[in-house]
This record gives C-alpha cells, sequence and structure tokens, in this order.
C-alpha cells in the first residue's frame, strides 16, 4: 500500500429490496470523488442483475452521444485533474479479492471501496464478504416489513462479527430512508426506540422521499442526480439529504479534510 495507506471498505446493506442501497452507493461515491476529492472505487457485486455496472454503462453511452453531458464531463474532469472512479463487477465471494486486485493494478490506492452487496445473505460468499468491511450503513423505512428484516439481519452481524478478530468490521449503522413528511414524527420516535434498544446507532440525517433520487442522464433534461460519471446536481443536492447523510458517514470514516473541502 502507498506509504501505508490502506482503503476504507464501505457498503450500504439491507436484506430488503427497494430501500435504495444501490442509490446510496452511487451517490455518495459520486459526491466524495466529485465533489469532495476523494478517490473512490466501486464494487458491484450484486449479482446477477449488477445494477451499478449498468448504470455506468448507461452513463457512458449518454455522455458520448450528447453534447451537453459530453461538455459538462469535459469541463468536470479538467476541473478535477482526475479520471471518473473504477466500477468493478465482481461476484459477491470475490469481492475483496476484486478490490484488492484493482490497487495491485492500478498501482493506487484509493480513500474509499464502496461495495454493492446482494440484497441476501443467502448469496455465496456473502458472510465472509461483509466481514472484511470497515463499516456498513443500512437505510430503512418506516415500514414493519423492512425494519423487522434490516434489524434482523443487523443483529446477525452485530453479535457475530462486530469487534470479533475474524471481522474487520468497526460500526453498523442505520438512517431513514423515504421519509413521507406527512408521516407522524411519533411513528419514527417508535421504531428509533426498537433500535436503540438493540444497542444500534441512528445517524440524524432523514432522506425525503423523492423523485430527485431516479434522477439520472437518459438525455431527456440537463439536470443529473445520480449519475457514475457526473456529479450531482448542486441544485438537487438542496434538501435532498445528501450532503448531510455524506457528513454525517465522513465523520465516522474519519476522513482528512472532509471539512475544508468545497460543496
Amino acid at each position: 500500500m502507498e506509504n501505508g495507506k490502506t482503503p476504507l471498505y464501505v457498503a450500504f446493506s439491507t436484506q430488503k429490496g427497494g430501500v435504495g442501497k444501490t442509490t446510496f452507493t452511487v451517490l455518495a461515491a459520486s459526491y466524495l470523488h466529485y465533489l469532495k476529492g476523494y478517490d473512490v472505487a466501486v464494487v458491484d457485486c450484486d449479482y446477477p442483475q449488477h445494477s451499478i455496472v449498468g448504470m455506468r454503462k448507461r452513463d457512458a453511452e449518454t455522455v458520448s452521444s450528447d453534447e451537453e453531458y459530453k461538455r459538462m464531463a469535459y469541463e468536470q474532469f479538467t476541473r478535477l485533474g482526475k479520471k471518473a472512479y473504477p466500477v468493478l463487477c465482481s461476484s459477491p465471494e470475490k469481492a475483496i479479492a476484486t478490490a484488492d486486485g484493482y490497487t495491485v493494478e492500478a498501482g493506487h490506492v484509493p480513500d474509499i471501496v464502496f461495495f454493492d452487496l446482494p440484497g441476501t445473505v443467502n448469496s455465496a460468499g456473502i458472510l465472509r464478504t461483509i466481514a472484511q468491511m470497515d463499516y456498513i450503513f443500512a437505510p430503512v423505512s418506516a415500514d414493519k416489513a423492512v425494519l423487522e428484516s434490516t434489524l434482523s439481519f443487523l443483529d446477525v452481524l452485530q453479535r457475530m462479527m462486530l469487534g470479533k478478530e475474524t471481522s474487520r468490521l468497526k460500526g453498523l449503522y442505520l438512517f431513514w430512508n423515504q421519509v413521507d413528511k406527512r408521516e407522524t414524527s411519533g411513528l419514527y420516535e417508535k421504531y428509533g426506540q426498537v433500535v436503540a434498544d438493540m444497542g444500534l446507532p441512528m445517524l440524524q440525517t432523514r432522506i425525503p422521499d423523492t423523485k430527485r433520487f431516479r434522477k439520472e442522464a437518459d438525455g431527456t433534461g440537463r439536470t443529473v442526480f445520480r449519475s457514475t460519471l457526473l456529479a450531482p446536481d448542486r441544485r438537487m443536492l438542496t434538501g435532498s439529504g445528501i450532503p448531510e447523510l455524506t457528513r454525517e458517514i465522513a465523520t465516522i470514516l474519519k476522513l482528512e479534510g472532509y471539512e475544508e473541502t468545497a460543496e
């Protein structure tokens, strides 16, 4: 490792589909790499769909065929003086080897490697891969089925891996996603108490339920929110919760110089 540097291995992980783990992986990676200046890599081991690999392909096709997006990408990468972060395709059981192999081949150690993990522990080798994460962040919604599934999953990780010699895992954190402003705060307080009773920390940031999280560079507009090649549009970041969520995560990860970098 260059200068003894070791990348942080991080995952947004749940055992319930549709709560945003892939979206948060892309948004956090792009926000940190393109707007905050950190070096990021992504390992897509969410077999068989490999959604982020597919997104990178769509992004590349759109940027290469659309003059406005091409201009945006050129200005962004000229300003940054670095390339897009790599999106590496892997099976769940080979995810760590894929990340390590990239570091060796590239001759460069990223600050953070995000892993897009499968939505089930039944995938081959997934528990061994999870044991090599430094931190896991779990998005949850105020839905009984989603919450119970996620808490059951995190309870297993807490008992089997957290603080164990055979595991690299240092922390498990939850945060509220798809928050409907019409729902009463009492609902979140009730569920929050269940989480607290388990001894699991809940982040302060609550992510609103908004369609902007589906806004890709699809050629139908000039604003982009979710992209592997372009930074999220600064106007759309306002009110999204992403800057606040990423700041909390950066504090937990102890990312050097985070507050000094421009939004």
